[in-house]
């Protein structure tokens, strides 16, 4: 993990949460790391019928005002899994 500096103050993990659930009312988010680069893990039935890529998009479109600028407070998502709820984690889909 790198050090990325930031005018951002606060917690970015619990921003990027709260950026997800406004654009995907009810997901269970968990975001996680620090200096920049964060893990990010969102499980939503709106992921339904839609690709990887389509998932991913929705995440990343949701919180890409915390990855605009020069001391954007997100610098990098390292890893990204976008999951439908089910009985077990297999019914999902990963990265």
């Amino acid at each position: 993990m790198s050090d990325h500096p930031t005018d951002f103050r606060g917690s970015v993990p619990d921003a990027i949460r709260e950026a997800i659930v406004l654009r995907i009312p009810g997901a269970d988010v968990v975001a996680q790391g620090g200096g920049g680069h964060f893990t990010i893990e969102v499980t939503s039935p709106v992921f339904e019928g839609k690709t990887t890529l389509e998932s991913h998009r929705l995440v990343l479109g949701s919180i890409k005002h915390l990855m605009a600028g020069e001391l954007a407070p997100v610098h990098a998502v390292d890893s990204i899994k976008t999951l439908t709820p089910g009985p077990s984690p297999a019914s999902g889909r990963g990265e």
